[in-house]
């Protein structure tokens, strides 16, 4: 028979991490158990978040007015005043969830009660149910999805509207939305058009769709780096994380590094700066 006496500690250990990430056994969510959750309605739980993957606010370059005034909403949010729902929309990899995340970090540091809850776009549906948990909670919530969009034949978005401005209930007073999208009307434009040549009143059909992008009174439009942009941000990373380079070098191989991926973007400089931190030997905290 074998010996199970080194069994005990582990079990124990076992044990212990499931009772923390179980919900509670009334069914209430434990919101004060991390900063940060992540939505799962197949369960009806809140998965807790214990590190966010973010970068500091100070990091994100080329984007100073959009992050002020995403901030600004923010941090109204947070000190329980009147705020909007947003839509960062825009070219791709230039901040737009990184800005949701490190606003958080941000207003979170003078109210301990601002949560983020993220919702996966193929869930969205379930949002009324998400909601239903949080506006029993005494925390405050900024429930975020990230690269939000709807194709054809998709009308989760008509439960999307009602919950952000239409419905009878509303957004609970202590909720607000921010989603991240490339579209600015969160559907193609050909979709759009396609319904609407179609229809016995195209112009109905075309405030039917874009309706839904109305909902959010913050609209912040975020558009492809120039160079002088890109190069910021990547001196921003490679200050902050001390590697050890001349402005010359950085300069010529960030550039160099730009041409091959095409593009000019907070993506690429960070994909750069990891190149880059690996060559010279330096180990990132993030």
């Amino acid at each position: 028979m074998p010996d199970t006496s080194d069994f005990g500690p582990l079990l124990s250990r076992i044990a212990a991490t499931l009772d923390r990430i179980a919900p509670p056994a009334d069914g209430a969510p434990d919101f004060a158990a991390a900063e940060a959750f992540v939505w799962h309605p197949a369960r009806h739980t809140f998965q807790p978040v214990p590190k966010v993957n973010r970068v500091p606010l100070s990091l994100l370059k080329g984007i100073d007015r959009t992050s002020g005034l995403l901030l600004e909403n923010t941090r109204r949010f947070a000190a329980g005043l009147p705020a909007n729902n947003a839509l960062l929309w825009g070219a791709r990899g230039m901040g737009k969830s990184s800005l949701v995340k490190a606003a958080h970090a941000e207003a979170a540091g003078m109210a301990q009660k601002l949560k983020l809850v993220e919702i996966h776009r193929e869930d969205i549906a379930t949002l009324p149910t998400c909601l239903q948990y949080l506006k029993a909670s005494p925390y405050r919530f900024i429930v975020f999805c990230d690269d939000l969009s709807f194709d054809k034949d998709d009308t989760s978005y008509k439960s999307l509207k009602a919950v952000l401005e239409g419905g009878i209930e509303g957004r609970p007073q202590n909720v607000i939305f921010y989603a991240t999208s490339n579209r600015r009307h969160l559907m193609p434009r050909e979709m759009i058009d396609n319904e609407r040549g179609t229809a016995i009143n195209p112009t109905e059909v075309t405030e039917e769709k874009v309706s839904l992008s109305d909902r959010f009174g913050l609209w912040l439009g975020f558009h492809n780096a120039n160079q002088d942009d890109y190069l910021a941000m990547v001196r921003a990373y490679a200050a902050h994380f001390k590697i050890n380079v001349s402005d010359a070098e950085l300069q010529a191989d960030a550039l160099e590094w730009a041409i091959t991926r095409g593009a000019r973007s907070g993506r690429v400089a960070w994909q750069y700066i990891l190149d880059l931190a690996g060559r010279k030997g330096v180990r990132l905290d993030i």
